[in-house]
């Protein structure tokens, strides 16, 4: 098994994209992208050869440079999640919410027919293997606060503010 992986500068910073043959799966941003990186395809993927490949990933990154320039608002791509049914119940559910739109995780648990399983919900959208794309900051606490983030809260505001346009990034 290969999967390709690459990585692009964009508003946010580096980030770091993996491709299966059976399409993206995972995207890291943040502190620490890409040992994020290595260390979820080595537990997800024990068996893997990881290869550094940019033309597996161009229409991921298009797609993600279009987003970032504002033209994009979903995304149309092969993904290939791995975890278990309830997470990817969760991570199935996150692309449901609109563009430019927040949910609570309270919200999106009953929207899920787990009423009271917002802990739960926190925890899966936690492990999203492709935020942005699976658009997991999307989800705020019951308060109005941010919650938190794989790649930091300011990062998460950054995405929220560019779907609400008040964030004008510079392209990749």
């Amino acid at each position: 098994m290969i999967i390709y992986y690459t990585a692009v500068d964009s508003p946010l910073g580096r980030l770091y994209l993996a491709h299966y043959k059976h399409g993206l799966c995972s995207l890291n941003l943040g502190e620490g992208a890409k040992d994020k990186l290595f260390a979820y395809i080595k537990k997800t993927f024990p068996a893997a050869e990881l290869k550094a490949s940019k033309p597996d990933l161009e229409e991921t990154i298009r797609q993600l440079s279009e987003y970032f320039a504002g033209e994009r608002t979903d995304f149309d791509l092969k993904i290939f999640l791995s975890g278990t049914d309830f997470q990817k119940q969760v991570w199935n559910g996150l692309v449901e919410i609109p563009y430019g739109k927040t949910i609570s995780y309270g919200e999106l648990a009953t929207r899920l027919n787990s009423p009271g399983g917002m802990r739960a919900v926190g925890a899966a959208n936690g492990q999203n293997p492709i935020p942005i794309i699976i658009p997991c900051h999307r989800v705020i606490a019951a308060d109005g606060s941010l919650g938190g983030y794989t790649g930091g809260l300011p990062i998460k505001r950054k995405l929220l503010d560019l779907e609400q346009q008040k964030f004008t990034p510079t392209l990749f």
